[in-house]
């Protein structure tokens, strides 16, 4: 239950990002966030101007290290396709809980993984989480500026 008295800052922090860029058809990641203080993670998919006939694709994936040895898709946390043509300034959003890793196998870390295909496409990407521990914004990453 969400404790009213506290700030919505103190109960998500801010756990990896993906920078606002002009992607070009590629791939851009998120860096690896570790799962072991973190029971409930939230991806924000953000797509601006989609380039012509531009798809956007995102998923989270799980890995055994932070720099993500074993890398692999997390099962039912993929987005269904973006394309331009549904028009620009889009988000989607993905809900992880902890217990849907593949922790019996010694997967404890989560990246969020955005594609764009065919053309140079604005996007930015977000991950949330909420933490075991009662003041979550001391795990913010560092490029947390402020909180006011």
């Amino acid at each position: 239950m969400i404790n009213l008295n506290n700030k919505l800052s103190e109960e998500l922090s801010v756990l990896a990002t993906i920078d606002p860029v002009s992607q070009g058809a590629g791939t851009a990641n998120s860096g690896w966030v570790d799962m072991r203080d973190v029971k409930r993670l939230l991806a924000l998919v953000d797509v601006g101007v989609f380039g012509g006939s531009a798809t956007v694709d995102a998923k989270l994936q799980q890995a055994t290290s932070s720099g993500g040895a074993g890398a692999k898709d997390i099962t039912g946390k993929a987005i269904t396709q973006l394309l331009a043509a549904g028009g620009n300034n889009r988000q989607a959003l993905i809900n992880l809980a902890d217990d849907e890793l593949d922790a019996a196998n010694g997967f404890r870390w989560v990246q969020l993984s955005i594609t764009v295909g065919t053309a140079a496409t604005l996007i930015s990407g977000l991950v949330l989480g909420n933490t075991s521990f009662e003041d979550a914004s001391a795990f913010n990453q560092t490029g947390v500026a402020q909180v006011v």
